[in-house]
């Protein structure tokens, strides 16, 4: 596009299906990795991808070009089908369905980056959930907690 100019900086935030611990260390930085390839090759800007074994965070600029929901089908869908082609789990790996997505302005930016780069840190002092629920609260998002990810006993589908 033409005279498009934009900054949309944003973080999504994902977990494994049933919020089971399957991002083993041996194998997440190759992960991040075949993210960021995917960021790139659907026209997004990589910014930091990090997490725990259970869930990711992925912050990167916005393709205009692109929804945001189909740029999560990619991400997730690409990234799914890669771990089981790699073999990278026993059994079939998954995302869980939906994702948490929020946006920043260009001056909350080294906040939000220090932030993912930390996050094995910051997960001994808070679970995934207490997480997740914080920043709905912090964006003002309502939601219905029933919907909120599933842990391991409660995964219904």
């Amino acid at each position: 596009m033409s005279n498009t100019y934009t900054q949309i900086q944003i973080q999504a935030v994902f977990s494994v299906k049933s919020r089971d611990a399957l991002i083993n260390p041996l194998w997440e930085e190759r992960l991040h990795s075949y993210i960021h390839g995917v960021l790139k090759e659907e026209g997004h800007k990589p910014l930091k991808i990090n997490g725990t074994e259970d869930h990711l965070h992925v912050f990167f600029g916005l393709n205009p070009n692109q929804s945001l929901s189909l740029c999560m089908q990619k991400i997730k869908g690409k990234s799914s089908k890669w771990i089981n082609a790699e073999g990278l789990c026993k059994g079939a790996f998954a995302w869980q369905r939906g994702y948490g997505a929020f946006s920043y302005s260009r001056s909350q930016f080294d906040a939000v980056y220090l932030y993912i780069a930390n996050q094995k840190d910051h997960h001994k002092k808070m679970t995934f959930l207490q997480e997740f629920e914080s920043f709905l609260k912090k964006f003002e998002i309502p939601y219905d907690p029933q919907y909120l990810p599933k842990d391991v006993s409660s995964e219904e589908d």
